[in-house]
């Protein structure tokens, strides 16, 4: 069975870093697609950053601080989150369009890992 696992949350203070993982587990073929979505409490999910290829997409209010990555070889993405502002605290979710051995291709939620920017 695919899964997907996060990890890397926290507690941190403004201006600090995190980096997020999102590391897929199963009977893998590909991932065609990753992205980060976060969402605070009384607001909608929101897309944080996009992965398609070699090709990234950045919410405006994220662009410049945070970096949208994958370790191909590891199946695992990675959220690099800079300048940490307080309106970044949310829960953070990884998905992912995964292809299995079987051919199979479905969207994938992480479960969630919460951010929380304090000062």
């Amino acid at each position: 069975q695919v899964q997907l696992v996060e990890s890397g949350g926290g507690l941190v203070q403004v201006g600090g870093s995190l980096r997020l993982s999102c590391a897929a587990s199963g009977s893998i073929a590909s991932i065609n697609t990753m992205a980060w979505y976060r969402q605070a409490p009384g607001k909608q999910r929101e897309l944080v950053a996009g992965l398609i290829g070699s090709s990234t997409n950045y919410a405006d209010s994220v662009k410049g601080r945070f970096t949208i990555s994958r370790d191909n070889a590891k199946n695992t993405g990675f959220l690099q989150m800079n300048g940490l502002k307080p309106e970044d605290t949310a829960v953070y979710y990884c998905n992912a369009v995964i292809k299995s051995r079987t051919g199979f291709v479905a969207n994938y939620w992480g479960q969630g890992t919460q951010v929380t920017v304090s000062s």
